[in-house]
């Protein structure tokens, strides 16, 4: 029994030396660093087209101090366009826009029994545009030529009659600005108020109203929009 006792010991002894020693011939865990996460560079360089919405308010001037009648409009349209991103936080751009109007009731009543009428149904414009970002935000200013599509009215006591201005004013100016987001890789929201401006009209015949003076054509607009932007850098490149 002794002897079996003395064997068994040396066999646990045996074990307890090498144990040790083959752990430490295993191999270390290696470490493993977390992937970096990835952040996205807006890149504003590229093409979009889009559309928005908003609304169209005349300046309230009117031949010989009158005012101008209901002057609000719901406006609706779609915009095109380009962006070059430089330098490197600054965007330049080109942009062709058009609105269309709600009927409006823009009615300017003339001492005598005239009533003068310009009911605008849609603005448009191609403007250029300069702006600095940083990340996905853009702030920008706009400005460029304008156009006007209306027809005039004229009438006398309720009938209508024929008259002559000095000049079109379908062709004129426009400036704004804005601001605009990209909240996903190929898309962006944006506010914007623009300013147009289609120059002063008087009246030619009839010869009673030659002495009333001019009115200016004027328009403020302020919309919301949405472009999907067909980036060349893209937002889709990333930094570690």
């Amino acid at each position: 029994m002794k002897k079996k006792v003395l064997i068994v010991s040396a066999i646990l002894i045996t074990l307890g030396a090498t144990m040790p020693a083959c752990a430490a011939d295993l191999s270390a865990r290696r470490y493993t660093k977390a992937p970096a996460v990835a952040a996205p560079i807006y890149n504003w360089t590229g093409f979009y087209i889009g559309g928005h919405i908003g609304g169209a308010f005349n300046g309230d001037n009117g031949f010989a101090g009158t005012n101008s009648g209901s002057n609000g409009q719901f406006l609706g349209g779609v915009q095109i366009g380009g962006d070059y991103q430089f330098a490197p936080n600054w965007v330049v751009g080109i942009e062709g826009q058009f609105s269309w109007l709600g009927n409006n009731n823009n009615g300017v009543i003339i001492p005598g029994g005239f009533v003068f009428s310009s009911n605008q149904r849609g603005l448009g414009s191609v403007t250029g545009r300069l702006g600095y970002t940083w990340g996905p935000t853009l702030l920008y200013v706009k400005g460029g030529c304008a156009y006007s599509d209306y027809i005039d009215f004229l009438t006398l006591n309720g009938a209508p009659i024929a008259f002559a201005l000095n000049s079109s004013h379908h062709d004129g100016y426009t400036v704004g600005a804005g601001l605009e987001y990209m909240f996903a890789q190929n898309w962006s929201a944006k506010v914007e108020y623009q300013f147009y401006d289609f120059g002063k009209i008087n009246f030619i015949t009839p010869a009673p109203l030659f002495t009333l003076g001019n009115t200016r054509n004027d328009e403020h607009t302020v919309k919301v929009g949405l472009n999907y932007r067909l980036n060349l850098g893209g937002q889709g490149a990333t930094q570690y």
